[in-house]
């Protein structure tokens, strides 16, 4: 009987053996397997009925047999690696069985499982036609999770990746999966928690074979079926079990269970609530709407929340990328009540979390945190102490006694971390303005060999960090040429993240490095269309600054250049940004008034960007070569009406007289004198009479009066009445023989902390100026703010000291 009972429901779900067949696994067949492989044959008698109501099951062996990740490293995959390994239609691809099942479920509430078990996610996976990387293997292994190891608190609010359950073989689960068969739809929801549970113990090698076997999915289907049935902390396990199964993060399934769960937040206690965000996090999942419920019931429960609750919390918010507003407050408080009594990776995990959540705190508290990481910083682990940088990177805080202890403990440290964490310790170091020659020396030491581990990220932050900190070619001799073919070797990373390339190609350029082979693909009409529309940042000034530097550097250069018009586009954007913030700054302003009192005049100054792709002004003077000014107001930009010359300046440049109607009126004493053209008076046979008449107007009238013009009187008159273009003209060829000075007022931001090491980007506009044949006269911040509150005289005297000592 029981073997008829059977048969009469597998007519409808064959083919579930082929899992064991195909995938090498053999064993004795029982009668009810005979049964069902002599009924599976008339399967297409039966498709037009299944087809009805039913849905469709998958199988192809071949498309399983992929490489395996443990649990620990999987939650630490790339979510894009991760979705293309496990998603539902990596599962069914290249698939050429499918069967039908007419068995619907009864369930009105779980409608979304047809989605889940039958479909590719088309939300979460991403396609990989266009794009295609190489996987990089990890250089030093990191164990993002440490912190759950200081206190015996954390495991009743987080699943310990390191405690899988003892293997299980195959061929032990085999009648599991033979008893769900039988059962079906007899199953109750402590029977499918027990399957689950037992199953999960397979051996993470054979979870493939698993993970394509109908019965399996079977009992996925159950799950759901009965998931309002669930107890709470049946919820969690079956949760529980999917870490250990490895259910894909992109299966439409889970969005049923990320429902239930938020349905029920006000039913968990607050260890429920954070168990199961931490094991939502270890299947990989975001669930954006499970973990607000989990954020409204935090406020509920601020007087439980000790050390291992603020912590996992901070972990759950940082995995989320996400604080709310109204919670950050409460938070810091907890922080500041609880922060004496953590341990080493608790600080560290504290400061991840505010770093992945983009939260700021008050510079107050955050000196706290720093100031207790400082206090056990030789206790911490590399994770947590790079995790403390990042957060004082992102907060823009400069902690002395905290980076002056990086000086000591990252050359002790170097030699065994990961290109990751040195990338974040080197760039926290740019951010900050922080050189010390220690961690750059041996960082750059321990980069080259790691190239075979760096992403494109990793490899372009570092050429930028090293650069922007003027750590240059000479004094490491392998760091950058090995950071530039990482770049080439991470190419089709380019297509999805174009701002690495530019990163890369401008910290290059800093120290005047530009590999071709690079720039041409930077600069090619392809590219610069890719930058400007698919990526979230804007590109258009560093693709900029780079074809400028290239124009400037490399005056052989034949490759690619920007269009013309995006050139315009960027300089004006850019000129305009500095007409609002920098030209009004008070040192600039001071220091244009007194160099205009010192010259003689607004004409002799002219305030723009003449490098505009270094993105910062200066006022730009010109000297003859005896030391006299020379007007230069006409190379101010148009944009900014006070900067045009006036008609009155430019009189006084031209040796000659304004012809004027008065002027004319006089000289003829003639009638209607005011009427004469242009024309009236000409020069074209200056030399060849001493003595010209003027000729009579349009109207055939003669002047009753002439006036005899010699050749020096008409060389004087006509020589203005050229165009002001020719003024120009002429004006720019006396300022091309001229001593060019520009003239920087610079700031601290141009600098390195507490030194006169000036930025990479300022270093390199330095460099252009004087390739472009500029002096440069620095009115440095710690000289130059002091003069403010001094007499005019003071000022003078000192500007004159700066421009004619350059000469």
């Amino acid at each position: 009987m029981a073997t008829r009972v059977l048969c009469r429901r597998v007519c409808s779900l064959p083919g579930w053996r082929r899992s064991l067949t195909q995938g090498q696994h053999s064993h004795t067949k029982t009668r009810e397997e005979i049964s069902e492989q002599e009924e599976s044959k008339n399967v297409s008698d039966h498709l037009d009925v299944s087809f009805q109501r039913g849905y469709k099951l998958y199988y192809n062996p071949s498309s399983y047999h992929v490489t395996r990740t443990s649990a620990n490293s999987r939650s630490q995959m790339d979510s894009s690696e991760e979705e293309q390994f496990f998603s539902a239609s990596f599962w069914q691809q290249s698939n050429h069985y499918s069967v039908s099942c007419s068995r619907h479920l009864s369930s009105s509430k779980n409608t979304l499982l047809d989605l889940a078990l039958n479909r590719a996610s088309e939300t979460e996976a991403p396609s990989v036609s266009s794009y295609n990387r190489k996987p990089v293997t990890p250089d030093v292994k990191v164990d993002t999770r440490a912190f759950l190891k200081c206190r015996p608190e954390y495991a009743f609010l987080s699943l310990d990746l390191t405690q899988r359950p003892q293997p299980v073989e195959w061929v032990e689960l085999l009648p599991r999966l033979q008893k769900v068969s039988v059962l079906r739809a007899r199953m109750k929801p402590p029977d499918v928690l027990q399957f689950l549970l037992e199953l999960s113990k397979l051996h993470p090698d054979k979870m493939p074979l698993l993970q394509s076997d109908q019965r399996f999915i079977m009992l996925l289907r159950y799950s759901v079926e009965h998931l309002r049935l669930f107890s709470e902390l049946q919820l969690l396990e079956v949760l529980q079990s999917f870490v250990w199964l490895e259910i894909p993060s992109s299966h439409t399934m889970l969005e049923v269970y990320e429902a239930e769960l938020s349905r029920r937040a006000n039913q968990l206690t607050l260890h429920q609530l954070l168990l199961a965000a931490d094991l939502w996090r270890c299947i990989g999942r975001q669930v954006p709407q499970f973990l607000q419920c989990l954020f409204e019931s935090v406020h509920l429960y601020l007087g439980q929340v000790g050390v291992p609750e603020l912590v996992q919390l901070l972990y759950i918010i940082g995995e989320g990328r996400h604080c709310p507003k109204d919670l950050i407050c409460p938070i810091k408080q907890l922080l500041m009540r609880h922060l004496a009594q953590m341990h080493p990776e608790e600080v560290g995990t504290v400061c991840l979390g505010f770093f992945k959540a983009q939260t700021s705190l008050p510079a107050g508290a955050v000196t706290r945190i720093v100031d207790k990481a400082l206090s056990v910083v030789t206790e911490m682990g590399d994770f947590a102490m790079v995790n403390v940088l990042k957060y004082l990177r992102f907060s823009y805080l400069f902690h002395r006694s905290w980076l002056e202890a990086m000086g000591r403990e990252i050359p002790q440290r170097a030699h065994r971390m990961g290109v990751q964490g040195l990338m974040h310790v080197t760039l926290t170091c740019s951010a900050l303005h922080y050189r010390n020659d220690s961690i750059l020396t041996s960082i750059a030491e321990r980069v080259p060999s790691l190239v075979p581990h760096c992403r494109s990220k990793d490899s372009s932050k570092l050429l930028w960090a090293f650069s922007t900190l003027g750590f240059l070619p000479a004094q490491s001799q392998s760091l950058y040429p090995s950071l530039t073919d990482a770049l080439r070797q991470r190419k089709a990373e380019f297509q999805r993240y174009p701002e690495h390339l530019l990163t890369g190609l401008l910290g290059l350029a800093f120290v005047s490095q530009f590999p071709e082979d690079l720039v041409t693909l930077a600069l090619s009409p392809e590219f610069v269309h890719l930058a400007l529309r698919n990526s979230k940042l804007e590109l258009k000034k560093d693709l900029f600054t780079l074809d400028a530097a290239v124009t400037l550097e490399l005056p052989q250069w034949k490759g690619p250049r920007l269009s013309g018009e995006l050139r315009e586009e960027v300089a004006e954007m850019l000129w305009k940004f500095a007409q609002s913030d920098v030209c009004l700054k008070s040192e600039v302003l001071e220091a244009e008034s007194a160099l205009q009192d010192l010259l003689g005049g607004d004409k002799f100054v002219c305030k723009r960007m003449i490098m505009p792709h270094t993105r910062s002004i200066d006022l730009e003077i010109h000297l003859d070569p005896k030391g006299q000014p020379i007007p230069v107001n006409v190379l101010c930009p148009k944009q900014n009406p006070a900067m045009v010359p006036s008609s009155q300046s430019w009189e006084k440049i031209n040796s000659g007289v304004t012809i004027t109607d008065n002027l004319v009126a006089q000289l003829i004493k003639g009638k209607n004198s005011t009427e004469l053209p242009p024309t009236t008076i000409a020069a074209s046979s200056v030399g060849e009479t001493p003595r010209q008449r003027l000729p009579p107007d349009e109207g055939g009238r003669m002047f009753d009066s002439v006036l005899d013009l010699t050749n020096d009187m008409i060389e004087a008159l006509t020589k203005p009445s050229r165009s002001d273009r020719t003024h120009q003209d002429s004006v720019r060829q006396g300022i091309k023989d001229s001593v060019k000075i520009a003239v920087q007022i610079s700031n601290r931001n141009h600098y390195c902390i507490q030194s006169q090491q000036l930025l990479g980007l300022h270093a390199m506009k330095r460099r252009h100026l004087k390739i472009a044949g500029y002096r440069v006269v620095e009115l440095s911040h710690w000289e130059w703010s002091s003069m403010l509150r001094k007499s005019r005289a003071e000022k003078l005297a000192y500007l004159h000291c700066k421009i004619y000592d350059s000469l």
